[in-house]
């Protein structure tokens, strides 16, 4: 229990710290109910979901964030305000305390400056006569009065009359008892605040004033007057309960408006996201409602004013790409007739070139040679054409993989032995039947051996085929030239080649590896190369067990195995 003191009369030298009942919290025992694990998930999830929005909604995180600031702000104020109405609530009463409390002195000063009596029966009346003039005067019913410490007229204890709230053990402190004393022969007031007992088994905040009398016949008594600060805490607690209650209304108030007002900020780009998610996806013709002449009005003109450009500009290039498709499909076919033409002189002249002069004869072999290589490129160019008019389909028919793959080798194994490389087949699996187009996976498989024949140097070339329960697979692995990584990237691009002043004694168009990667994605399958300059090649075909679906993790390794160590693997997707 702190004391404040002062000196000088009617003068208050500290303020004390008041003490009072702390309000304890209530902790109710409650059993432990039973919470279904559905529930319990759901509790779990909880911050997850909080997360979720914080991490996606703007609306969610600026709303969160205005009434986090608004509630810290608010707290604050409440505090501040709070701590400033309890000090003048205290102050204001403790000056009506002590003014009360001087009053009250002063009269009792005035009956025994009065007064003559020497003896004990004489003064014991002198101070009943106070008791009742301080009653009287004064608006504390805490009275107590005793003979100061060293007063021969009397003892220390306390009077008869004195109030039992006031003779409780330690309520009045030895501090404060010292400082009366120490004052003897002023009107000099001393206070402490106290818990005084309330009657109903609590305490209410009050404060104790004690002052100094002289009786002149009797000595040094000591003047204590209580007084009960429930009001003021009544008052105060009233105060706190407004500020608490006008806060939360506060609190949600503004949560309220700041999420109107977001709505009205946030809602215009909700749009305007969707609008760009729609725009992205094709729709063309979505546009952002346009209202008003505010900023958010020339943000949806200028966004819907882009769009429009955007669109203008998408379908000229869709034009020009159909026209240009058409072109090359009508072109291809218009070529076809005369090339058939030109094709069946020269296969007469090129029967005959052994009967013409040397000179005319070489010319028939280069006519042949030419127009079997232009028949090829024509029918190249009218497969990507229906590939880019989205035309080509699949005949699919129940086949072997390991069968085709020979086939396939077989027809390849004259052009192999010319160019001095051995074709080796290597099957572990992979002789279930699939769904698929056998006349387009044979191209994909002869573009693939016959890219191994010409950069293969003459050395071997290993096919393996093998499959898993979602996939099967073919590899061609050849251990010529190889391919750099950046080549690899591009090696499935249309007229594409490594090394175009490379001797090529097959031929080729340039389109065979980018239609094969065509006929890989009309299977759903992927068609992928590893390669590394003298290194060699390795191009893999994986392609789904079940038609339909999405080609699964391809049971043959690429990099393949005998890659060794610092092997770069270069891919091409779908």
């Amino acid at each position: 229990m702190s004391v404040s003191t002062g000196t000088g009369t009617g003068a208050v030298q500290g303020v004390g710290t008041r003490t009072g009942a702390t309000p304890t919290p209530l902790a109710a025992k409650q059993g432990r109910s039973h919470i279904g694990p559905f529930i319990a998930r759901e509790w779990r999830a909880w911050p997850r979901q909080l997360q979720s929005w914080w991490r996606r909604s703007l609306q969610f995180r600026t709303i969160v964030i205005t009434i986090a600031l608004t509630t810290v702000a608010l707290l604050g104020a409440g505090i501040y305000t709070s701590v400033s109405i309890g000090n003048d609530l205290f102050h204001s009463r403790l000056d009506q305390v002590l003014a009360d409390s001087n009053q009250a002195a002063n009269a009792a000063q005035t009956i025994f400056d009065a007064s003559d009596s020497t003896t004990e029966t004489s003064v014991s009346t002198l101070l009943n006569s106070a008791q009742s003039k301080i009653t009287s005067s004064s608006s504390s019913r805490l009275i107590a009065i005793y003979a100061a410490p060293g007063n021969d007229q009397g003892t220390t204890s306390f009077l008869p009359f004195a109030s039992p709230a006031l003779t409780a053990k330690g309520l009045i402190s030895d501090q404060l008892k010292s400082d009366v004393t120490a004052g003897a022969g002023t009107l000099n007031q001393y206070w402490q605040s106290v818990a005084l007992p309330n009657g109903t088994g609590g305490t209410d905040a009050g404060i104790i004033v004690g002052t100094p009398l002289t009786i002149p016949s009797a000595g040094q008594y000591q003047l204590y007057l209580g007084y009960n600060l429930a009001d003021a805490s009544q008052t105060l607690s009233f105060v706190q309960q407004t500020l608490w209650v006008a806060g939360l209304l506060l609190t949600l108030l503004i949560a309220v408006v700041a999420w109107v007002i977001v709505r009205l900020v946030i809602e215009p780009i909700r749009v305007t996201a969707e609008t760009s998610e729609k725009l992205a996806a094709g729709m063309l013709e979505v546009r952002i409602p346009d209202k008003g002449d505010d900023i958010i009005s020339t943000l949806a003109r200028s966004f819907n004013g882009m769009a429009d450009s955007m669109q203008g500009q998408i379908t000229q290039l869709a034009e020009l790409s159909q026209l240009q498709q058409r072109f090359v499909s009508d072109v291809s076919h218009e070529l076809r007739t005369p090339l058939t033409t030109i094709r069946l002189a020269g296969d007469m002249l090129y029967d005959q070139r052994d009967t013409f002069e040397p000179a005319i004869g070489r010319t028939a072999e280069l006519l042949h040679t030419q127009t079997v290589r232009f028949e090829l490129l024509l029918n190249d160019l009218l497969e990507i054409s229906r590939f880019d008019a989205g035309s080509a389909d699949l005949n699919v028919e129940s086949t072997n993989l390991v069968r085709l793959t020979e086939d396939a080798v077989d027809q390849m194994q004259p052009l192999a032995a010319s160019a001095g490389s051995e074709i080796r087949v290597f099957a572990p699996g992979g002789y279930v039947e699939v769904e698929i187009d056998a006349s387009r996976i044979r191209r994909i498989l002869t573009n693939l051996l016959g890219n191994a024949i010409e950069h293969g140097e003459g050395r071997p070339i290993v096919v393996s085929v093998d499959s898993n329960v979602s996939s099967i697979a073919v590899a061609v692995r050849d251990y010529g030239i190889g391919m750099s990584a950046v080549e690899s990237e591009r090696v499935f691009e249309r007229f594409w080649r490594a090394d175009p002043s490379r001797k090529r004694t097959i031929g080729g168009t340039g389109l065979g590896l980018a239609i094969s990667l065509e006929d890989a994605a009309l299977h759903r399958g992927l068609l992928e190369v590893w390669s590394e300059t003298g290194a060699g090649s390795c191009f893999r075909l994986t392609l789904p067990r079940v038609f339909g679906h999405s080609a699964g993790t391809s049971p043959l390794p690429l990099p393949p195995d005998d890659a060794g160590s610092g092997i770069l693997q270069a891919g091409a997707g779908q």
